[in-house]
């Protein structure tokens, strides 16, 4: 089925020439990291995670929510699923990629990566998020080529298969709850020191997650005429609207625990995320916009009659994703060191390489989202 990736017209083409060239210029700055360190980067010893890890952060997510579309589809035998679920698990796959990669190049000298696995350590987070993530892209890469396997030669899968389908449901729950266990572990950082860490961030995985594939079945149907059906776009927008929801809720009742308990070093952070520290005010124009969006999209999604147009479903999945990806990346992860531990404020900036890796990670994993969804779309249609 490969091959299917590898024809396609001049506008198909066209876009994968454009990816390459982005990737490019992001390889050629993680030379430049490689060759000079993490120097370059506005990372600190008061900042050690910045632009990196918010995105790992925000990708995680993600690629988490493909559970959205497989737990209907196959626990449920939820039909109106089914042009959309493999799209869900080729998502998946394609975000994890880019969260291991954001973590590789955050390591810095990538050699450090390969101390996870020579030396695991059963009490380090960090071995369980990678155990949870390769262990999460390995289910879905035998998952899809399955089910998909079956499918082209219209057969019904294998028996073994479906006991892997459920155990990546609880997997996909898993690799985002020890990615916020990553955070809330941290005792020294009031900011994340929360129980209500994980369920916030399932919650705005659900809402974010969902929303890139209600996009994504758009821009099929528009340029590949590949039309998943009005029905599922309609569940899906249901989905994000009550999520998304569910996120607001949960950062509100942070904001009040916070606040109202009035201790200084939980609310020095919100300071600093709200309104900033001195001159310290770099992310507070992003966070105030962050909720101008979040406050739009309930709006928007809400409102069954504005919901159910496609228009309207798009530019709300649009104002999510921003939202979401403003306060759970840059957002989430800055703030949490700022100020530091003893009080002092030391601001972070990512630098142009920063952006330029970060950029070229994203193309690489939206040329294997391409190259997954071409072969999706041309099976489908040999099938039909």
């Amino acid at each position: 089925m490969i091959e299917k990736a590898l024809i396609g017209d001049k506008r198909y083409w066209g876009w994968v020439a454009f990816l390459l060239v982005v990737i490019g210029g992001g390889f050629l700055a993680y030379l430049k990291q490689f060759n000079e360190g993490l120097g370059i980067t506005g990372l600190s010893r008061d900042v050690p995670w910045g632009f990196y890890i918010a995105q790992f952060t925000f990708m995680v997510g993600v690629a988490a929510s493909a559970v959205m579309v497989v737990l209907p589809y196959y626990l449920h035998n939820y039909k109106v699923f089914a042009k959309m679920t493999i799209l869900g698990e080729f998502l998946a796959i394609s975000s994890v990629i880019m969260c291991m990669l954001f973590i590789f190049v955050d390591m810095g000298n990538p050699t450090r990566v390969l101390n996870v696995i020579l030396y695991p350590t059963l009490n380090s987070l960090m071995f369980w998020d990678m155990f949870v993530l390769s262990g999460y892209l390995m289910l879905n890469v035998v998952i899809a080529i399955i089910t998909f396997g079956a499918e082209r030669k219209d057969i019904a899968p294998p028996k073994w298969i479906k006991p892997v389908i459920i155990l990546s449901i609880p997997w996909a729950v898993s690799i985002h709850t020890v990615t916020a266990f990553l955070y809330c572990g941290l005792a020294a950082r009031p900011f994340w020191l929360t129980a209500i860490l994980a369920p916030r961030f399932l919650a705005s995985a659900f809402a974010a997650g969902p929303s890139f594939l209600i996009l994504l079945c758009l821009i099929l149907k528009r340029f590949a005429k590949y039309d998943v059906g009005r029905e599922p776009l309609k569940k899906l927008g249901e989905i994000v609207a009550y999520a998304m929801t569910i996120n607001v809720f949960f950062v509100l009742l942070e904001l009040f625990t916070a606040l109202y308990s009035d201790i200084p070093e939980h609310v020095h952070h919100f300071e600093y995320f709200f309104f900033g520290i001195g001159e310290a005010t770099f992310l507070v124009p992003y966070m105030w916009t962050s909720i101008i969006l979040a406050v739009v999209s309930l709006i928007l999604l809400l409102v069954p009659g504005l919901r159910r147009q496609p228009g309207i479903l798009a530019l709300a999945s649009v104002t999510v994703i921003v939202s979401l990806w403003i306060d759970k990346g840059m957002g989430m992860v800055i703030t949490g060191f700022v100020p530091n531990t003893v009080g002092k404020v030391v601001e972070y900036i990512p630098t142009v390489p920063e952006l330029m890796i970060t950029i070229g990670i994203y193309a690489l994993g939206f040329l294997v989202l391409t190259g997954l969804y071409k072969i999706a779309v041309a099976v489908r249609r040999e099938i039909s």
